[in-house]
């Protein structure tokens, strides 16, 4: 079961006269900063100097874990002390280990590395901590980092980073150390994964998509699983979880397994930092199985997306795949029947892919997909918006699998939901926090969970007083007969349907008149600029730009003009009207696209004089004047916006014919 280590009781404080103190403000169930999160981090990045990011988290973790065990240690110490009339031994490893406290040698304790924190030797001295930690506890060994003594380590950026790192101050009930400096430690991750950006992936989900999976799985009793834990976020959020719920923290066992080295190291130390008793193993969990026989309750994960490189050829035979061989070039599907083979006979398991996984059938990835909905074991699908992630700007979608749909897992008050799932649809969800990066608030989560718990029936998490009910645009409880008619893909924008568009009163033909006036009036503004930009560069002396140059000697070269027009509709489908004026002759318009269903006024000239050389908009203004070609023109877009084919030659024969 997962344990927490005891917390400190006292206030702690290692700063010597004069050094001032980082003070944390916020309540004891508040979930936002602790205010100086952002404030430390720019000060250690300011330290970093050129060394590269991948690198210096490793400093930087490495040095606030030690400064949590040394806090921990020290309270404990302190306390022990106190009580020596009563036979308490403060240098006793076992008293501290009772209480499962780390043991810290006096070369360890923060008190000490604050004392040397100027001294050149000090890489030294922290690698002998490191390694005096790990010796006298056997579960941390090889897993802090001891490689401050290298060259390529400033000295004295090191010192000034002890220094700063000591000013973390303690206040009263409430503001523990563990809780400090394990919110620390997570904002410091996400930090760095920003700053690797792609390769960030790789050890640190997002806190909000964590925050989701661990939402709507609900994880209060039992077994969690999760074979590819990164710096071990998820079990961080489920143990955060429970508390916000009322649970148990010791009502859970948590089992992990990571295949990057430095990595599991990361997870390690964020899991001790929390006090979470877990089995986190190092090993390729394809490949080195460490949990052959577990059956967990939850499966929780965020494996590497369309990962091509997990040597998927020698596991051809693997009794995992239960559901059809996944391909060797992409391991999303070997993932998902892995997760599988690690449920109990009632276990969730909720998990994030790449979308393309909804509805890929390379591969034989769409005959893998069809079983395991033909075996009732998908509950919901969720597609989230694109920008999430560090790794990736691609949308991602979440699963959620369950093993038996009846009685609803381990707690067995969920309704049945045999041969239904349920599809949300959450992409327009979420804010800009910068140019790159999305985020899920607390409201998004809270109503995609919500949705969930309402659906499956799930009392304990706010569906008692909820009734579930489709919302166009949103979410749909779709049958498997829905599914299987659209081939068992599992895009949830296949079944919610669009969203209801409030009226506004306005008849559509309006708007677009309105829209169409306003586009015209914006061309000719901005073909007055070009034309004040271009009398402004030839009176200093500039020629025209090249390319428009070398567009006028084509067209004098071969006796003919090309001008185009492309439209782009919401939804990315693209129409383009273009108009072909063969030896200074008769024009041939072609339209692209024949399912026009957005309106457009072609009488408007000015639409078109965007994309048409200014001197040659008079004759263009002329053809369109004329009787009969104008008249073939509108019935082409007539055509366009009723949805029938475009016939090539729209003129009478020999007028337009190219």
């Amino acid at each position: 079961m997962a344990k927490r280590q005891k917390e400190p009781e006292a206030k702690i404080s290692d700063t010597p006269p004069g050094r001032g103190v980082i003070a944390a403000s916020r309540s004891a169930d508040s979930d936002a900063d602790l205010g100086f999160e952002k404030q430390l981090f720019k000060a250690a990045d300011a330290l970093r100097n050129n060394m590269d990011a991948a690198e210096y988290k490793h400093v930087v973790l490495g040095l606030i874990f030690l400064k949590y065990i040394s806090d921990t240690f020290e309270a404990k110490h302190t306390e022990l002390a106190s009580s020596k009339v009563k036979g308490a031994d403060p240098e006793d490893p076992d008293e501290y280990k009772a209480e499962n406290i780390f043991w810290v040698p006096k070369v360890a304790r923060w008190s000490y590395l604050l004392s040397k924190a100027k001294d050149p030797k000090i890489g030294t001295i922290v690698d002998d901590a490191m390694e005096a930690v790990e010796k006298v506890n056997s579960t941390l060994k090889a897993v802090l980092p001891k490689d401050f003594a290298r060259a390529g380590l400033d000295k004295q950026r090191l010192g000034q980073l002890i220094d700063m790192i000591g000013n973390i101050g303690f206040g009263g009930a409430g503001h523990r150390s563990r809780d400090m400096l394990g919110r620390v430690y997570e904002y410091f991750l996400s930090e760095f994964a920003s700053a690797e950006g792609k390769k960030g992936g790789q050890f640190y989900t997002p806190r909000p998509v964590v925050k989701m999976l661990v939402n709507m799985l609900a994880p209060y009793k039992g077994r969690i699983f999760d074979p590819c834990c990164g710096s071990a976020g998820m079990f961080v959020q489920s143990e955060e979880f429970i508390e916000h719920h009322g649970g148990r923290v010791g009502d859970i066992a948590v089992y992990g397994q990571e295949s990057n080295y430095t990595t599991w190291r990361l997870a390690k130390m964020n899991l001790a930092i929390r006090g979470i008793d877990a089995k986190i193993t190092h090993g390729d969990s394809f490949h080195q199985d460490h949990h052959p026989d577990l059956k967990a309750d939850f499966v929780i994960a965020n494996p590497p997306f369309n990962d091509s490189d997990w040597r998927g050829d020698l596991l051809k035979e693997d009794k995992r795949w239960k559901h059809g061989v996944p391909p060797p070039g992409n391991a999303n599907f070997a993932w998902v029947q892995h997760f599988l083979s690690k449920l109990s006979p009632t276990g969730l398991a909720g998990f994030v892919l790449a979308n393309g996984a909804m509805s890929s059938n390379s591969s034989g990835e769409g005959d893998i997909r069809k079983s395991i909905v033909e075996a009732d074991l998908v509950d919901c699908m969720v597609a989230l918006p694109g920008q999430l992630f560090y790794s990736t700007q691609i949308s991602v979608c979440l699963w959620f699998l369950a093993r038996d749909k009846k009685n609803g897992g381990v707690s067995g008050k969920f309704r049945d939901r045999r041969g239904h799932v349920l599809f949300i649809n959450a992409w327009k969800m979420g804010s800009m926090i910068d140019r790159v990066q999305r985020t899920l608030t607390d409201a998004d989560i809270a109503t995609i969970a919500d949705t969930y718990h309402a659906w499956r029936g799930d009392k304990r998490n706010g569906a008692k007083d909820k009734k579930y009910e489709n919302i166009a645009g949103f979410c749909k409880s779709a049958t498997l007969d829905e599914i299987r008619t659209h081939g068992h893909v599992l895009a949830p924008g296949r079944y919610v349907g669009a969203e209801e568009a409030l009226d506004d009163g306005v008849p559509f033909e309006d708007k677009m008149a309105a829209l169409s006036q306003e586009l015209a009036t914006l061309t000719a503004q901005g073909a007055d600029l070009d034309k004040a930009i271009a009398a402004n560069l030839a009176a200093i002396g500039f020629p025209p730009s090249l390319s428009e140059s070398r567009a006028d000697a084509a067209a004098e070269a071969d006796g003919q003009g090309v001008w185009q027009l492309q439209l782009t509709q919401a939804r990315g489908a693209k129409y383009s009207l273009r108009m072909r004026e063969a030896n200074h002759q008769r024009p041939h318009l072609h339209a692209t696209h024949p399912d026009w269903d957005a309106s457009i006024d072609i009488n408007s000239v000015e639409i078109l004089a965007g994309s048409i050389p200014p001197r040659e908009l008079k004759r263009v203004k002329e053809w369109l004047d004329s009787g009969g070609n104008r008249a073939s023109v509108l019935k082409a877009w007539n055509d366009m916006k009723a949805g029938k084919a475009i016939s090539k030659d729209i003129f009478p024969r020999g007028e337009g014919a190219e």
